[in-house]
């Protein structure tokens, strides 16, 4: 049996590392933040538990990573949908919409990662929020900004503001009047985007599935013939 290459180590790295993700957005989505522990994400994910240490300092910045992940590949899916479209208008109507229907559809997921920035670890800085920031500064650009280094974090701000608002415990806002809120500072069209009226949501309240968002393909290893 040969030894493996360098390129197919990594690969399995990288893989085993998106299992952890998947598995820790969905046991937190089911259960909650404090009734999951790291133990049942590696077993979810079909990882041994020192892996999970040696990817992640923690509970908090794994969860913060694997929702980051979640967020930027929702974000990207609708941007990039049929018909697809390089309208900046159009394109910032999809970013709010699909930043606000995940409060929609996975409000429990979504208040304990907004519950997690407000403890004192506060804001994970990691690849996965990296990406959903390099996304929005990608969607104020073609929006027309003159200065996304401005209008980038007030555009951050808001989304979470937006976000937080309708997870309130005993008083959420509804999503439909945050989106009308945010489609007039941005002067967008409300038939843009996907209005909560459409009859096919993709991400809905009926998609469970989130293998999409951390596809592992086929085993490396089996094609490498170690």
């Amino acid at each position: 049996m040969s030894p493996r290459s360098a390129s197919v180590n990594e690969e399995l790295r990288r893989r085993s590392r998106e299992r952890l993700l998947q598995a820790a957005v969905e046991l937190v989505g089911e259960h909650g933040y404090e009734a999951t522990t790291l133990g049942d994400i590696a077993d979810r994910a079909g990882s041994a538990r020192g892996l999970v240490s040696y990817y992640f300092p923690g509970k908090r910045q794994l969860v913060q990573s694997a929702v980051h992940r979640l967020m930027h590949r929702t974000l990207e899916e609708a941007l990039e949908r049929e018909p697809r479209t390089e309208d900046g208008r159009e394109r910032m109507a999809r970013a709010i919409d699909a930043i606000l229907g995940l409060a929609r559809d996975r409000p429990v997921l979504m208040r304990q990662h907004m519950a997690g920035i407000l403890q004192a670890e506060g804001f994970v800085q990691c690849p996965e929020q990296r990406r959903l920031a390099d996304l929005l500064r990608d969607t104020c650009a073609r929006h027309g900004s003159m200065n996304v280094d401005t209008d980038y974090p007030m555009l951050r701000a808001l989304l979470m503001g937006a976000v937080y608002s309708a997870l309130v415990p005993g008083a959420p806002m509804p999503v439909p009047l945050l989106r009308a809120e945010l489609f007039k500072r941005y002067r967008l069209d409300w038939e843009m985007g996907l209005p909560p009226d459409a009859e096919a949501v993709p991400g809905g309240t009926d998609d469970t599935d989130l293998s999409r968002f951390f596809a592992t393909g086929d085993d490396p290893a089996a094609s490498s013939g170690s």
